[in-house]
């Protein structure tokens, strides 16, 4: 509803009625009528409420801050409601506040529910082709080509994201982030939806939502299952044959059944109630209607973001277990699965939570075993049943897998494809006793089934006792797991880059993210600094730059006395450079982001004067420092012409794969004058990487091997195997030998396209438990957020 939505319930809230002016709206649309002016649903705006006392604070924020903004209106005591326009002299609203807030009358339906008519699922073919299909349904497929053109690290608080484990597959069960830079504490988020289930059963569909998206926030360290919080958002063609009915009756079976027997409230939601649409065509009308839907966001605080469990199976603890949790306790229903949509059917019977108790005992039943570092991996069962569960597991740790279904009931493609809730994890040997005995004290006991394990020689074999119902070499199944991926990168981006990437997933030798330390870990690099006179820095921003609050961070526990400088302050006289001994000009969205931002923000610089000269001066003091970082880097490399010995520095323009880059890659330190670097030459770092414009480009080849050659290169990107590439992802934006990081001639200022300042969560977050302990080599290292200065 825009802001006649959000306006009269800003004042609506108070006990006020108001008066706004219509034409005060910020709008660069003079072909708007007043209701689009009203009535529009542009992001990215806000309404609030501000005492009179305060304007002034409020405007000079704003203006700090380069946010368009106007005060539209006041709060009045009268429950009225006033818009005026100038314009036309007119007021197009005018009414009481109860007329748009009074009690609704009720909206009374006569609704008729309707029987689908179904046939039994009929499997005519092997299990190959079955495996085959079900992979390659986009549903159950590999999102990479979704997911890596998002920044999923901005803020530097971002822990668990989608990609999982040295190999960065797309597999996570919920998001995790932390509550502040310092804390282990942090919130978790997770979804779940099975639309197609509505075709059969709408409150089996509502029910199965809800069961997933808790048994994929369960891979999380929540206190308990009444913690967690759910937003429902519904879907239906109302007014169509059934399905206001079934509407009813999902919305009684989770409102006021299921949630009410978990403990769990549902405080926000919102629908979409015309989920039909009729054309006409030379053959006369044609309709389509989707199915009702209930997509559930879960929520929950977690109590420790280390103990956030992965689908990544360990290969390096020995001999393990992998142990099936069937929450449909064996009745392997199919209907409504992605395998009976790729043979074109629909079943007659489909998956439900039939005992919420069940569910319940679950999630604690994970809880204890997760707090009692039992469980090496978790995936939960969902679209593509226990196949696609398993081989996600077995893609995100690179391994081998032989599952057996000795201990299920039913056939072989029953157990592999129903999609009942439930989950598989991974176990020592030795403990498996004590999991299934902790497993049978939460009651679930009876549907608790050892699976398999894995094996070396990188294949997926099922197995039921002695007989080998299916093989197939892991990469063959990734190939087909990706290639909806795959194709569409190869459509959408350089068709280049998608083939090289594809060749990185495939390859069987890659032995993933392999970080080498060179440095001693346990130096407290931070002693020399007196603690009573921290030398300042300033962390520089521009309007929309969004990584400055990481970067502060990180300064702070490097010793610094981190202070904030927006542009604004420095263009107005309000902040001057000479109290500082460094700068930190610090990436993200600058200038919503568009081509060449960090460009423009150079140019306000060089255009003008005082702060052209202030930026000079700084930059040919030797007793200062400065760096920059994504849109940072990208703003130095523009003031060349003001930074002594930078004659070697490349302009960055659009990365090779034509799109914006999220990615983990592998950062080698190389030998250099920087400051930042010293002592760590060799090392081998993952870095968070989010940029659009990221490729470095020199005006001719002779220019870039100079460069190459300087012996100024701070920082390259590097393969798996460590050695310097310019292959796609590896290398994510293309630029000529790996070159990802710049100083200049004395070390003092260096200029890098990875973001160093969100390695602590990102490196924890994503590599192996076992190798997360409180002594163990990771934790050290980024226990706390560092910044390397000689």
């Amino acid at each position: 509803g825009g802001l006649s939505n959000a306006i009269p319930e800003l004042v609506h809230d108070g006990d006020m009625g108001g008066k706004f002016e219509l034409r005060r709206v910020p709008n660069d649309e003079l072909g708007m009528s007043p209701v689009e002016i009203w009535c529009n649903e542009a992001q990215e705006r806000y309404v609030l409420a501000i005492a009179p006392t305060s304007e002034a604070i409020f405007t000079q924020i704003c203006e700090r801050e380069r946010c368009p903004f106007a005060i539209v209106g006041e709060a009045t005591e009268a429950l009225h409601l006033t818009l005026n326009d100038e314009h036309f002299d007119n007021q197009p609203i005018d009414l009481p506040m109860d007329v748009l807030f009074g009690k609704a009358p009720k909206m009374h339906r006569d609704v008729k529910s309707s029987q689908t008519v179904t046939t039994p699922f009929a499997f005519n073919h092997d299990l190959k082709e079955a495996v085959k299909r079900v992979l390659s349904l986009p549903t159950v497929a590999d999102k990479t080509f979704l997911i890596t053109i998002g920044d999923r690290s901005v803020g530097g608080l971002v822990c668990r994201d989608q990609m999982v484990g040295p190999w960065q597959v797309p597999v996570a069960d919920c998001a995790v982030t932390a509550s502040t830079q310092q804390a282990y504490t942090g919130e978790a988020m997770s979804m779940g939806e099975r639309t197609p289930v509505a075709l059969l059963n709408p409150a089996a569909s509502a029910r199965l939502a809800v069961g997933e998206a808790i048994t994929n926030i369960a891979s999380a360290k929540i206190n308990k299952v009444s913690d967690i919080r759910l937003s429902a958002n519904w879907m239906c063609a109302a007014g169509f044959e059934g399905e206001d009915a079934g509407m009813y009756e999902a919305v009684k079976a989770v409102g006021m059944e299921l949630c009410p027997a978990l403990g769990i409230t549902i405080p926000v939601g919102k629908d979409s109630m015309s989920m039909r649409t009729v054309w006409q065509e030379e053959q006369g009308q044609k309709s389509m209607t989707a199915p009702m839907s209930l997509i559930i966001t879960g929520f929950a605080p977690v109590t420790d973001i280390r103990k956030s469990l992965t689908p990544q199976l360990i290969t390096n603890a020995g001999h393990t277990e992998l142990l099936l949790i069937d929450l449909g306790e064996g009745k392997n229903r199919l209907g409504a699965t992605a395998l009976t949509q790729v043979f074109n059917q629909l079943g007659d019977e489909s998956a439900d939570l039939n005992r919420p108790e069940l569910l319940k005992d679950f999630f604690d039943a994970i809880q204890q075993l997760n707090q009692d570092d039992l469980i090496l991996a978790y995936h939960d069962r969902s679209d593509g049943g226990l196949l696609a569960t398993l081989t996600e597991m077995a893609f995100a740790g690179h391994t081998g897998v032989n599952v057996q279904l000795n201990e299920l009931t039913g056939s072989a493609v029953e157990s592999l494809f129903n999609e009942e809730l439930g989950a598989v994890i991974q176990v020592k040997s030795e403990s498996k006793q004590t999991v299934l005995d902790i497993l049978a004290k939460f009651n679930l006991g009876h549907c608790s089934h050892a699976i398999g394990q894995l094996n070396n020689d990188l294949r997926f074999n099922v197995f039921s006792g002695d007989e080998q119902l299916f093989t197939e070499g892991l990469m063959k199944l990734r190939a087909l797991w990706s290639a909806t991926t795959f194709e569409m990168q190869k459509r959408r981006d350089n068709p280049k880059c998608a083939e090289q990437e594809h060749q990185v997933r495939l390859d069987e030798n890659n032995p993933g993210i392999t970080p080498v330390i060179t440095f001693d870990l346990d130096e407290d690099i931070t002693l020399p600094i007196n603690s009573k006179v921290k030398p300042k820095v300033a962390i520089l921003r521009e309007q929309g730059v969004n990584s400055h609050l990481e970067m502060a961070a990180a300064f702070i526990k490097a010793g610094f006395e981190a202070i904030d400088v927006h542009m604004s302050d420095i263009l107005a006289g309000r902040v001057t450079l000479d109290g500082f001994k460094g700068l930190v000009a610090c990436g993200g969205f600058s200038y919503g982001d568009v081509l060449g931002a960090g460009e423009g923000w150079a140019k306000s610089i060089l255009f003008n004067q005082v702060a052209r000269e202030q930026f000079k001066q700084f930059f040919h003091r030797e007793d200062a420092f400065a760096l920059g970082i994504c849109n940072g880097c990208q703003m130095l490399s523009n003031l060349k012409e003001l930074i002594p010995g930078t004659e070697h520095w490349p302009h960055f323009v659009t990365n090779e794969s034509e799109r914006f880059e999220a990615r983990f890659a592998t950062v080698e330190v190389a030998a250099s004058p920087s400051i930042f670097m010293k002592g760590m030459e060799g090392s081998r770092l993952p870095i968070a990487v989010s940029h659009g414009e990221g490729r470095a480009e020199y005006g001719s080849i002779e220019q870039a091997q100079q460069s190459d050659q300087s012996g100024l290169v701070a920082a390259r990107f590097v393969d798996n195997h460590g050695k310097v590439t310019m292959q796609y992802p590896l290398n994510p934006n293309g630029s000529f030998n790996g070159i990802t990081a710049l100083t200049n001639t004395d070390g003092r200022i260096t200029i890098m396209m990875p973001h160093p300042e969100r390695v602590q969560r990102s490196v924890q977050n994503s590599w192996r438990p076992n190798d997360w302990n409180e002594d163990g080599p990771w934790a050290r290292m980024f226990r706390n957020a560092r910044v390397w200065v000689g």
